[in-house]
């Protein structure tokens, strides 16, 4: 199964998702939580009580990536603020470090900012519980971010990793569509795409006649 993720900082953007009933995670990121002209903090705390135990990724920023020491240290902070809290971290060599020594923890982590298969393939031999691609950006500079997906797909499935391949920078509905037949395990997006999942302008246009037909039948 597919699953929904927002990709929001946004605590109302949540609570409308939730209220959908399909979403069963968040993404979050600095330039989003920048978005919001909130504390950082206060901001997390307010999608993990709205999340309840689902899971939601927090980027390890305070530690500016700069050792696995100090990556390893913010992720315990990070889960003590909330037993869901997945820890974000980029495939550098400090981050790839921390990504063996946090999942030896049992604690869960999610490797951003993917564009190759084999820094994927890195993330997964360090035990990463999620790998993302961020398959819109690589679009935007002339490469199919989905083939990236379909090799993830299949390098994990040849070598039996249980990492999930999070669909991420996603830019439109076909985005998500490719991945589910890729066989991704989760695509994330903003509040605006996910509403565009349930739209079609036939649909409109139906539903528009049914309901003036229904005016004219008799009761």
């Amino acid at each position: 199964m597919l699953e929904l993720w927002l990709d929001s900082a946004n605590p109302e953007d949540v609570r409308t998702a939730l209220s959908w009933g399909v979403i069963s995670g968040v993404t979050t990121n600095t330039t989003k939580i920048l978005q919001t002209r909130r504390r950082f903090r206060e901001v997390i705390d307010e999608i993990c009580k709205l999340m309840g135990d689902k899971p939601v990724s927090v980027m390890a920023i305070e530690s500016k990536y700069k050792s696995a020491e100090t990556i390893v240290e913010e992720g315990k902070k990070l889960i003590e603020w909330h037993p869901n809290i997945v820890v974000k971290i980029p495939p550098t060599i400090e981050g790839i470090k921390a990504i063996r020594i946090l999942s030896e923890m049992g604690i869960k982590t999610n490797t951003t900012l993917i564009y190759t298969p084999l820094q994927a393939l890195l993330a997964a031999e360090a035990g990463a519980t999620y790998v993302s691609p961020f398959v819109g950006r690589l679009d935007n500079i002339g490469y199919d971010g989905m083939e990236l997906v379909r090799n993830l797909k299949t390098v994990f499935k040849n070598y039996g990793f249980k990492t999930k391949i999070v669909v991420a920078a996603v830019r439109h509905p076909v985005h998500v569509l490719k991945g589910a037949l890729i066989g991704a395990d989760i695509a994330t997006m903003t509040l605006e795409i996910l509403k565009l999942l349930y739209e079609h302008v036939l649909t409109d246009e139906g539903l528009r006649r049914f309901l003036e037909d229904w005016e004219k039948v008799p009761r």
